[in-house]
Parts: structure tokens; C-alpha cells; sequence
């Protein structure tokens, strides 16, 4: 790629289970600190799996300007926002420093299901006699419901509170692709600087897997049910491993052309290098075909002018759950070799549309610190995972090539080459 069409990251912003703020959440990551543990905020008794990343200590005032905002903000919009508001602060960018035309906004998002408590007063306005009566709930909802209560819950809100404040009135927009959004939304933000058409993008993702309402219409079924140790429940690539855990996390970082940071005298993080998305759906509808995660890898290192040998290391999507485990295990030796391979979900969990944002922010920081984090719980190789998991303590190497992944259960895949700058 010609260094005249070089997009650069000059800022990171991060709120997640094992910290707030880029410097925290790198320590936990260093310091092999779990996110896991047993639900506060979204407990639900009797639950199979009340256990997940949940975020501690958040103070969205702290952050979320103007302040009013934050009545119209659930819980996943305050942490996008405020992920936004601590990268452009690294960035050394505040509202009004960018020509409004030339600034612009994509996040990757996912459908926010309310909390139920905004529901509780009209849901027990409808049982009689221990039932639920269905012919009440429509007058009950007109009448208990906020006028409001929808702009708190549409995904396309963080990109838009984001470009409200920032003053961003170039390209805003929001994806919506599970765990590949926020690769997705990079890229895109990528794409709009690379033909001149913004200078200055502010890219991310933010979600919430954690809440009741989503959890009871997702199911169960790919969780992992150890709640005598929840620490160890998330155990990507290991043998033992049993299911995913839930979590909640935003991520956000500001990329722009090269020529822009530099004029400005801006410090430059990291560069993009390449990008891929593929599909490939199995028969088992549940599951990727594995090719798909190959071709992505092979398309982004072509992206990049890029050798196999070259990536420094993997940082993977890595969720825990046994058939897929598997499939991004052999795709990556397939594509890579013994490259050395890292799972942060083991960490905190899977956010959903936000678990890709924490990652790139994790993979900016390998290249800054040229280390790579542990895979926390991997303590017995599966030969159906063929790949060389960081474990037990982080790795120190020179980090000139990270490549991020993500897939999600809808047989789409996303890959992310960033390098050093």
C-alpha cells in the first residue's frame, strides 16, 4: 500500500470487564487479570449460566457529554459513546478541530433488548390470577412505556450520539453483523478515508450479551454452564473447553490519512494494512465452512503485500466453543503455520458486535508494547486446535504484523492486517 493512501490510528478507547481505559485494560490483559465472575448488575436467579464479564465501576457521567444525552443512552450506547470520548481525547481531538464534512462515524452494533425493568409496571398490569393476559399488553404498553423509551435501544444511536457531540457530518453509519462488526466498521471507515472522502473517521463497537431479555431469546444452548469456577469457563482452544460466556465491552479507536496526522503533528499508533470479509456457511447451519476463515486470512495478506511468515501473530475469535474452536484452529495452521495464536475472550467473554473493537484495540497495543497476551485457562492441547496458543504468560517479540479475526454463527467471517507505522 503507497504511503499516500496510508490510513494510521491515532487514538484508543476502550470500557470493559477488566478495565476502563486503554492503560487498565492492557495491564489486566498483561497481568493475566479475568473479567469473569459471578453477575451483579444483570444476576437473574435460576439462570443456567449467571456468570459473565460484566463491567465494573462505570461512570458514564464521567464521560458522556452533554450530560442530558444519557437519558436517551441504555447501558451499551453510554459505553460507545465513552470509549469514542477517550480515544479522540488520545487522538488530540476535540469537537469543532476537524471540518464537520470531513469527519465521520461507523460503529458496530447489534439490537440493544431493553432492560426489564422498563417493562416490569406494564407487564404485571397484564396478570390476572397468576396469568398473563395477552389482549392487555398493547393498552398497558401505550400507557406505562416513556415516549423516549425507543431511542434508548436503536443500534444506530452510538454512531449517531457520537457524530452529534464530535460534530461529524460526513459518513455515519452502523453495522449490524454479530461478532464481525466492528472489523467491518473499520474497514468502512478505512474505505472513506482511502478515497478521499474523509480525513478523519471514529470507528468501534459496542454491545451487550449479558442482558436477560436477549439471553432468553438467544437460548442457552452455546454457553458454557461452569459456575463452580466461572474464571475458567471460557477456555478457547483447550480440550476441555465447554461453550462461550457472556459479556459486555466497547471499544474505539480514531483512524485517518497519514497526511492528515502528520500535518497536524498527531502520534501515530499503528497502520492499517489489509482487510477481508468472506462467507461460508456448513451444512451444519450452526457452524463455518472452514475455508471461509482460510480465504479471508489469504485475502488480507494480499491486501497487505503481506507473507505468511510476516504476521507476528494471531490475535483470534477464539470463543470457547468446541466445533468452531476447531475450524479457526485449522484454518489459521492451514494459512499461518506455528504462528503464535492469543484468545482475549478468555479474559472477559464474547460482547457480541463489540468483541472486535476491544481486539484491535489489544492488537494496536501488541505493536505498541511488542507483546502479546496470554490465552488465560489453556492448559490441555486439543489436536482438533492445531495451533500455538500463547499460554501461561505473555509473549515478548518484536510485533511488526498483527492479523485479528472474527466470525460469527451466521457463516461470515472479517480479518484485520494492522502494522506497525
Amino acid at each position: 500500500m503507497s504511503e499516500n493512501n496510508d490510513v494510521v490510528i491515532t487514538g484508543l478507547g476502550v470500557v470493559s470487564p477488566i478495565g476502563i481505559g486503554v492503560e487498565v485494560f492492557w495491564d489486566s490483559l498483561i497481568q493475566g487479570k479475568s473479567g469473569v465472575a459471578p453477575l451483579v448488575e444483570h444476576s437473574v436467579r435460576g439462570f443456567s449460566a449467571n456468570f459473565g464479564g460484566e463491567i465494573k465501576d462505570f461512570e458514564p457521567k464521567k464521560y458522556v457529554k452533554p450530560r442530558k444525552s444519557l437519558k436517551v443512552m441504555c447501558r451499551e450506547i453510554q459505553t460507545g459513546f465513552s470509549s469514542a470520548a477517550m480515544a479522540m481525547e488520545q487522538a488530540g481531538l476535540a469537537p469543532g478541530d476537524v471540518d464537520p464534512d470531513r469527519l465521520g462515524v461507523v460503529y458496530g452494533s447489534e439490537m440493544f433488548f431493553t432492560d426489564f425493568q422498563d417493562m416490569r409496571s406494564c407487564y404485571e398490569q397484564c396478570i390476572e390470577f397468576g396469568i398473563f393476559q395477552h389482549n392487555k399488553w398493547g393498552a398497558s404498553l401505550a400507557k406505562g412505556v416513556n415516549p423516549l423509551w425507543m431511542l434508548n435501544y436503536l443500534p444506530n444511536m452510538p454512531a449517531c450520539h457520537v457524530g452529534i457531540y464530535f460534530d461529524g457530518r460526513g459518513h455515519n453509519n452502523s453495522i449490524c453483523s454479530v461478532n464481525v462488526s466492528s472489523i467491518e466498521a473499520l474497514a468502512e471507515g478505512v474505505s472513506h478515508i482511502q478515497c478521499g472522502r474523509s480525513d478523519v473517521m471514529i470507528v468501534g463497537g459496542t454491545s451487550n450479551t449479558l442482558s436477560i431479555s436477549g439471553m432468553l431469546y438467544r437460548g442457552d444452548q452455546l454457553l458454557s454452564k461452569q459456575s463452580d469456577n466461572p474464571e475458567a469457563a471460557c477456555r478457547p482452544f483447550d480440550a476441555n473447553r465447554s461453550g462461550k460466556v457472556n459479556a459486555e465491552g466497547a471499544g474505539a479507536v480514531v483512524i485517518e490519512s497519514r497526511k492528515y496526522a502528520e500535518a497536524r503533528g498527531a502520534k501515530i499508533l499503528a497502520k492499517f494494512s489489509g482487510y477481508s470479509a468472506t462467507y461460508g456457511k456448513a451444512e451444519d447451519e450452526s457452524l463455518l465452512k472452514p475455508d471461509a476463515i482460510s480465504r479471508g486470512i489469504r485475502n488480507t495478506l494480499e491486501m497487505a503485500d503481506c507473507q505468511p511468515g510476516d504476521v507476528s501473530h494471531v490475535s483470534a475469535e477464539g470463543r470457547g466453543l468446541p466445533q468452531n474452536d476447531a475450524i479457526e484452529a485449522s484454518a489459521i495452521r492451514e494459512t499461518l503455520g506455528d504462528v503464535p495464536v492469543t484468545a482475549i475472550k478468555s479474559f472477559y467473554g464474547d460482547t457480541g458486535a463489540g468483541c472486535g473493537s476491544l481486539e484491535i484495540v489489544a492488537a494496536v497495543m501488541s505493536i505498541l508494547n511488542d507483546q502479546v497476551p496470554q490465552t488465560l485457562n489453556y492448559e490441555t492441547p486439543d489436536p482438533a486446535c492445531p495451533v500455538n496458543v500463547v499460554q501461561g504468560a505473555p509473549l515478548s517479540a518484536v510485533q511488526q504484523n498483527v492479523l485479528t479475526l472474527n466470525q460469527n454463527q451466521r457463516g461470515q467471517t472479517a480479518a484485520l492486517l494492522l502494522s506497525k507505522p
